[in-house]
């Protein structure tokens, strides 16, 4: 039979992809249809038509999964932000731990029976919802040229208008509409980015749940260098009636660039930053700062890494990829010493003030990539426990070479993406390491994202010590 697009199939949903995809078929062929939960029957729309298989999204469902629950969210499957919005939390939880074992398996190579003698119940949230504590908006303008704020459509630039989504604060949706009642009122042009004309591109915002400080960052483009907005000081006034108001600022980006925030950064109000207490250490949090966006499961996750590391008191830790710190800080308490490696100097810059903030005196930061670093230092680098909080992309190589070759006694990996970690566990148990611990705590509910915590502990016997010196030499 031949496939087109546009055609309409009835299919029964059977598997989900990695994408959050419901998986069907008709009369074998493969589709994965967009919006579509195992268990359901449904009518599938094809949008593109491969050899052997086709992307569909769900037209409409002729019988509901038992798996499905109803969506918080209008806007979800225009959004695209919340992937697996429609699966109940508990069928979220277990396709999480599925897609972490089956990385672990196919690209790790580690055998299933080892798999589950090491992995560990996945860390849930309570209430699943409003957990982000960092959220950025797009601005654009709506086709009567009135302004809008809320999410791009899936791989689009097209802004879809939301000022209350679900998984953000609900002070956010106030802060939106105080600020489009503002550009409206000025006529404030959003920005353009077809021609590179307006003003104002993003709205970021950011809160600190124990805290409650709230700050406001607007990406503009600044072209009166004496004027950052019009209006400002009735700006100003409005949003500081929001409780918890502490930083109003501006990111100045007069690029043309997907990237957001600008490196140019004026304060409006109030203080360059918010603070928050993670594991009760307070934290300083600039508008470029990385901070985990869930604090509530932060500290689920950071506490699991800290148990893994297994710290006695007397051990050095090197936190690789420590953006300000937040880890080895955490660390601090355990540890004779603590060292972070991060190549953005904005956060080695906040690590060292929330060091200082913190009275911490056993930690020191390091600017630079562990890819330089690590192989240039390796001879001079004392390490316990090695800790590595990569990007999605996972470490380099490189770094993992010379981490092997510092041959600290633990590696605690922590990840948010299952599947280089699953390649770069692959390497270190290529170098006398083996996995002890996996445990996922779910970051990210509504979506397919899911942070790992698994420690690797390096072999004692006299024969894999000798193979990974052998290999250190090649």
């Amino acid at each position: 039979m031949d496939y087109h697009k546009n055609q309409i199939l009835t299919v029964t949903i059977d598997d989900i992809g990695t994408n959050g995809e419901g998986i069907g078929r008709f009369e074998g062929y493969t589709l994965f249809v967009k919006d579509a939960v195992p268990g359901d029957i449904a009518e599938a729309r094809i949008t593109k038509v491969k050899k052997n298989y086709a992307y569909a999204r769900c037209e409409r469902i002729i019988t509901p999964s038992a798996r499905r629950t109803e969506p918080f969210c209008e806007e979800y499957r225009r959004c695209g932000g919340c992937q697996i919005q429609a699966l109940s939390y508990e069928e979220q939880l277990k396709f999480k731990e599925n897609k972490v074992r089956n990385d672990l398996a196919r690209i790790g190579g580690i055998p299933a029976e080892v798999i589950n003698g090491v992995f560990e119940p996945i860390i849930g949230m309570d209430e699943p919802k409003r957990y982000r504590n960092k959220s950025q908006y797009p601005v654009g303008e709506d086709s009567n040229g009135n302004p809008v704020a809320g999410f791009y459509a899936g791989r689009t630039h097209s802004i879809i208008p939301c000022t209350d989504c679900g998984l953000a604060p609900e002070e956010n949706s106030t802060i939106l509409k105080i600020i489009l009642d503002h550009m409206r009122t000025y006529k404030i042009p959003a920005y353009d980015e077809s021609n590179g004309s307006g003003i104002i591109r993003h709205v970021m915002i950011r809160k600190g749940f124990t805290t409650g400080e709230i700050m406001v960052c607007l990406v503009i483009r600044n072209t009166k260098r004496d004027v950052l907005i019009s209006g400002q000081t009735e700006l100003i006034e409005k949003l500081c009636s929001v409780r918890g108001m502490t930083s109003v600022c501006v990111s100045i980006n007069n690029e043309n660039t997907n990237v957001i925030m600008g490196n140019e950064i004026h304060t409006l109000f109030g203080s360059d930053k918010i603070n928050d207490v993670l594991l009760g250490k307070e934290f300083e949090i600039s508008p470029l700062s990385f901070y985990q966006v869930n604090p509530v499961q932060v500290e689920k996750l950071y506490g699991t890494a800290i148990e893994y590391a297994n710290l006695s008191g007397g051990e050095e830790v090197w936190d690789v990829c420590c953006g300000i710190g937040t880890i080895s800080l955490c660390m601090s308490d355990k540890a004779k010493y603590v060292h972070g490696l991060e190549i953005v100097p904005e956060a080695i810059e906040d690590a060292k003030k929330n060091a200082t903030l913190n009275g911490i005196n056993n930690a020191d930061y390091i600017c630079a990539a562990a890819e330089d670093y690590l192989p240039a230092h390796k001879d001079e680098i004392t390490a316990d426990v090695i800790v590595l909080d990569p990007p999605r992309k996972g470490m380099d190589e490189t770094a993992l070479r010379a981490i092997a070759d510092v041959a600290p006694d633990r590696i605690v990996y922590v990840s948010c993406d299952s599947a280089t970690l699953a390649r770069d566990i692959k390497y270190l148990t290529g170098r006398g390491y083996e996995v002890k611990r996996v445990r996922c705590a779910d970051m990210f509910p509504q979506t397919v994202h899911v942070e790992t915590v698994c420690p690797n502990f390096l072999r004692q016997s006299i024969t894999s010590r000798l193979r990974w010196i052998w290999m250190s030499w090649i």
